[in-house]
């Protein structure tokens, strides 16, 4: 179990509420009741999902892995890769864009717009704003091109993310999502990561852009009055995001988020054959999400879950923490079993920096499919010193 590589599990029989590494609910009360039902809306919709974040538990899924094209959903993915270089310092939301003559040719009005031209001098924000609130097209090209210095080289960015991420049933060949013959496709199941990562490692730029429903864009050809189609946004409590999609191919999409009292659900609709019905069981998935089921409190974030074994560190152990509140979710009312394991490759080798990701945090409610969690390291671990070899040679001989 120690040899390096292998995967190591920490498991917790203690019960709720000790305040040691992994507590559990060993609740012995059988399962008092049935799943809940989905909403009966859900119905005519191919692809659903739906999952909270808190537990990474799915509540509702059809399909969740099967390729769909995503249609303006894609916009999800250039807005995170846009992210994702804002925190790396590589691109700032001051930057000045010009489209290209050729560029305003073939996208000026083409589907929901910005209406761009030369003469326009957006900023890496008006952009963001465009692409996020109004869906425009014109202004993922004109981010893609003026940043990457090209589309090919922007969906190549977009791919890596997808990647890294662990999309692994996604592709990218377009930065808006316009049709493409099928070559770009996600699954409903990769969304979710797509949604997570940007919420909970871009917390700042999430909100500054996502869950408007009415933002104004003042260019050459004049004012433009641009109008989110979420469904759920001013609607829904809590609702702030994300992104609708559709064309004739696609059909009506929908990536979907809202957060009460801490919770967050994500969910996933694709292949709606109207806008009405995709609404509607919009607003009744998320609803149900959390009325029906209730959040079981486990671990505050930022809160040690558990400590990994690290070889050749200035410490021997490095606390895992989640980046989020963690909690079980069950049904409500009932009373079930919740059973946890921490999973990480190991033992770690130093060095170790604060944030990496680690580990998971399985979590497991009696007659449900389990969810995970990522863990992340709590603190540096260094190189070991020749001090330190000898310090801890001397702590494990003696342990």
């Amino acid at each position: 179990m120690s040899a390096c590589g292998r995967s190591r599990v920490l498991k917790s029989k203690v019960k709720f509420g000790l305040a040691l590494a992994l507590p559990v609910a060993a609740l012995a009360t059988p399962v008092s009741a049935a799943n809940p039902e989905p909403p009966a809306e859900l119905a005519p919709i191919p692809v659903s999902l739906l999952v909270d974040l808190g537990s990474g538990q799915v509540l509702e899924q059809r399909h969740p892995d099967t390729p769909f094209l995503p249609a303006s959903v894609t916009k999800v993915m250039t807005a995170y890769v846009a992210f994702e270089e804002i925190a790396a310092g590589r691109l700032s939301l001051d930057r000045v864009f010009q489209e290209r003559p050729e560029t305003e040719k073939e996208w000026f009005a083409k589907g929901t717009n910005m209406y761009l031209t030369v003469k326009d001098r957006p900023t890496t924000r008006d952009l963001l704003h465009g692409i996020l609130t109004q869906s425009a097209n014109d202004a993922c090209v004109v981010l893609a091109e003026g940043y990457a210095g090209s589309v090919p080289e922007w969906t190549a960015k977009m791919n890596d993310a997808a990647r890294r991420l662990g999309m692994t049933l996604s592709h990218y060949n377009t930065p808006n999502g316009w049709m493409d013959e099928g070559h770009t496709y996600v699954t409903a199941r990769d969304m979710v990561r797509l949604a997570d990562a940007m919420i909970t490692r871009h917390p700042k730029l999430y909100r500054e852009f996502s869950g408007h429903k009415r933002w104004y864009w003042k260019g050459v050809a004049g004012e433009v009055h641009m109008r989110s189609h979420d469904p759920i946004i001013g609607v829904v409590p809590g609702a702030d995001g994300i992104k609708t999609g559709y064309t004739r191919e696609a059909g009506y999409n929908f990536v979907g988020t809202a957060e009460r009292n801490g919770r967050r659900l994500v969910m996933v609709l694709a292949g709606s054959p109207t806008t009405p019905v995709r609404d509607k069981a919009a607003r009744a998935l998320i609803e149900w999400g959390f009325s029906a089921w209730t959040p079981r409190h486990l671990f505050d974030k930022g809160q040690p879950v558990a400590k990994a074994q690290v070889q050749d560190g200035d410490a021997l152990t490095v606390p895992l923490v989640a980046n989020r509140e963690v909690h079980a979710t069950l049904p409500k009312d009932s009373q079930r079993k919740i059973s946890l394991s921490v999973h990480y490759r190991g033992p770690l080798v130093a060095p170790i920096r604060k944030g990496d990701k680690i580990a998971d945090l399985t979590i497991q409610v009696q007659g449900l499919e389990p969810g995970q969690v990522p863990l992340f390291a709590g603190r540096d671990v260094g190189k070991a010193g020749t001090l330190d070899r000898l310090w801890n040679g001397l702590i494990t001989l003696f342990s």
